[in-house]
């Protein structure tokens, strides 16, 4: 009997470690692409550096989007118990729309923060952030906080940034640089890994 549950313990730990091996690629991929998007400029001089400032605002906000996401994503996985199939899916979804993030950084790059791409980078930060708490949900179903202060913070965090990120999509239409910024502002807030302890 203890062999079993041995072997069955051993499954589920390689599982988990599939899952994580399989996620640090789709993020190292995600990276690699950014990185080759870079553009160089065609005469070698600082003015012709500085007209880049579109693509390197864009490289610097979205590499700081996937570290914080890669952080957050690899502090809750320590969390999961089981790879059950909702969970390998949960997370097949946020990767999904992390993969989306160089597209949206390389076209906000080329149209110099207009107002679309921009808006649709606010946009998958809020499904970056809808995912993510659904994974929590996959990764830790009955979850709590040590103290109800953690849980109220934790909740105020989740739902004021989904609700800025809508705000700062819609925003974008008028004002792309103000909605930018809100995304950006944002990021501060995921800085420190913030997942439900079990």
């Amino acid at each position: 009997m203890g062999n079993v549950i041995t072997e069955m313990n051993r499954s589920r730990e390689q599982s988990l470690e599939r899952i994580n091996a399989f996620s640090d690629g789709i993020f190292a991929i995600i990276i690699t692409i950014m990185v080759l998007d870079l553009k160089k400029p065609e005469p070698a001089t600082f003015k012709a550096l500085s007209h880049l400032w579109p693509t390197w605002v864009s490289y610097a906000a979205s590499y700081l989007f996937i570290a914080i996401v890669w952080v957050n994503h690899h502090y809750l996985l320590k969390n999961a118990k089981h790879a059950t199939s909702r969970l390998i899916w949960s997370n097949f979804g946020h990767m999904f729309v992390v993969s989306l993030i160089p597209f949206l950084t390389s076209w906000m790059a080329d149209t110099r923060l207009e107002a679309v791409p921009v808006a649709m980078y606010a946009f998958i930060f809020f499904l970056v952030n809808l995912t993510y708490l659904g994974l929590i949900y996959q990764t830790i179903p009955h979850f709590r906080h040590d103290n109800e202060r953690a849980r109220r913070l934790f909740r105020l965090r989740s739902i004021g940034t989904l609700l800025l990120a809508l705000s700062a999509s819609g925003l974008a239409f008028w004002h792309p640089g103000l909605g930018f910024s809100i995304i950006c502002g944002c990021f501060l807030l995921y800085l420190r890994p913030e997942a439900p302890k079990i």
